[in-house]
């Protein structure tokens, strides 16, 4: 079997840090500098400008993170609902003009939803209706960009609310994210599922895996083999799937070590 080849997710610094490593491999890049809101709600255009110059001769796929910070899916409030999504669609008009295919949303079930699932026996629903609603003029855009959504689990400690609203919704530009130290995050602190019982819930949706490492306390964006995942656990987990799913690399410091940490994990036989 061939071995996955790894994108990375970067910002701008680290593309010039890591250029001829991501060239030279055609390389999965995920562009995160537009994640915050005073990038996202002013005039991003010199930025991705200066991206669209940066990447001549990259042939790989690329995708961005979106606005995240605030911004609630299930936000219950229609008003506010419409400033998350005039929020989406920028990010979707940033992906369009980098040639971007995808771009990670953030899902906003947490474990006081799990634990309160019958306590309040109409939320559940009602968050379904929400996202549901804020996502679908987003995904209008969307699918005209040729640009697919990736919900990535935060706070989820169901792995099955998240895949329920990606098929209650049922558009094939939305598709689900797992981000593995977010899952172990879970798995550690609140009691849910391990990582690759999230990856294997997911199913036929799964579009795209976030890969960092944690010690199961805190979202830590360690390079692989620096924490606790079971590496070679999870790589078979995404290879029993019937999808092959976009596999970034979201560490949080030290980028130019990139190359090396895919080394170790191609030395064991797991990815390149």
């Amino acid at each position: 079997m061939t071995l996955p080849l790894l994108g990375t997710a970067i910002k701008r610094n680290d593309l010039t840090v890591l250029r001829d490593w991501i060239f030279d491999a055609g390389r999965a890049i995920e562009i995160q500098d537009f994640v915050f809101p005073e990038v996202i709600a002013g005039d991003p255009s010199g930025l991705v400008a200066d991206y669209r110059q940066a990447l001549q001769g990259h042939e790989g796929p690329r995708g961005i993170h979106g606005p995240f910070f605030g911004l609630d899916l299930a936000n219950p409030d229609r008003e506010i609902r419409g400033v998350i999504q005039r929020r989406l669609l920028r990010g979707v008009e940033i992906a369009e003009a980098l040639g971007a295919t995808h771009m990670v949303i953030h899902s906003p079930f947490t474990f006081w939803h799990h634990l309160n699932r019958d306590n309040y026996p109409a939320i559940h629903g009602q968050m379904l209706d929400a996202i549901e609603g804020c996502l679908t003029p987003v995904l209008a855009r969307a699918d005209e960009a040729g640009c697919t959504l990736m919900l990535e689990n935060i706070d989820d400690t169901d792995p099955a609310h998240r895949i329920e609203a990606i098929r209650r919704i049922g558009h094939p530009r939305l598709q689900a994210s797992i981000d593995t130290g977010h899952a172990d995050l879970a798995h550690g602190r609140y009691g849910a599922p391990p990582v690759v019982d999230f990856i294997a819930r997911a199913g036929a949706v799964l579009g795209h895996v976030h890969l960092q490492d944690v010690d199961g306390y805190a979202d830590r964006h360690w390079h692989p083999g620096e924490g606790r995942l079971p590496w070679a656990a999870i790589f078979a987990a995404i290879a029993r799937l019937p999808v092959r799913p976009r596999l970034i690399l979201e560490v949080r410091d030290r980028p130019e070590l990139l190359p090396a940490t895919v080394a170790r994990l191609e030395a064991l036989g797991l990815a390149r």
